[in-house]
């Protein structure tokens, strides 16, 4: 029965290792904004977007061709939410994709590039840490551990973009609330992929 469990674990450890170094991939994203044009980075997202919600769409649907080929390279970073067939549920791509047009759109490059960044490095980090050494379970699945782990690796995403935008309050502040929309994904019923960097804009603006 421990092996069972130890393999299991092990299988899972695998898997969340796959599906953020997936997610670490989209680092070109806050490159994109940092590098490109506003209208060539709100083109490239927004024709990614709707690529990718007219595939999921058709994956939903039982289309073949688009479920081969969605499931064929995603499946294994899909949460069990995402590959429910009984209703549509959009994909984590989907939710940063979104993300990505809304802060580019609406906020100062810098703030979109920083916004961006933390989602994608803070919630890998807090991802793989929890898994490996989270015991202390806060909500849901969450663990302190894992939360620590977002937040400490969100302020050095802020100390690292310091020339960017000097941390100070602000940046506390926004690595807070990011944390915390990371920790009530569920309650607040918005995925992290697309309530992090908002957060993090908001705040970074507001102050």
């Amino acid at each position: 029965m421990f092996l069972e469990m130890s393999a299991f674990s092990a299988k899972n450890l695998k898997n969340e290792f796959y599906r953020k170094a997936v997610h670490l991939s989209s680092l070109w994203m806050p490159l994109l904004i940092y590098a490109a044009p506003r209208n060539f980075s709100l083109t490239v997202f927004c024709t990614l977007f709707l690529g990718n919600l007219v595939v999921e769409y058709a994956c939903y649907r039982r289309v073949s061709l688009a479920r081969r080929l969605f499931e064929g390279v995603f499946l294994k970073t899909l949460r069990c939410r995402e590959i429910r067939k009984n209703r549509f549920c959009p994909s984590g791509s989907l939710y940063l994709l979104g993300a990505a047009v809304i802060t580019t759109l609406l906020f100062p490059k810098e703030l979109a590039v920083i916004g961006m960044t933390i989602v994608l490095i803070s919630d890998t980090c807090a991802a793989i840490f929890g898994k490996m050494f989270g015991t202390r379970r806060l909500y849901a699945s969450k663990s302190l551990e894992g939360t620590v782990m977002f937040f400490l690796s969100a302020l050095y995403v802020m100390v690292a973009f310091d020339g960017m935008y000097p941390l100070g309050a602000s940046g506390v502040a926004s690595c807070t609330f990011a944390a915390l929309c990371e920790l009530y994904e569920k309650a607040i019923r918005v995925d992290d992929n697309f309530s992090v960097p908002l957060v993090v804009c908001l705040t970074l603006f507001c102050f």
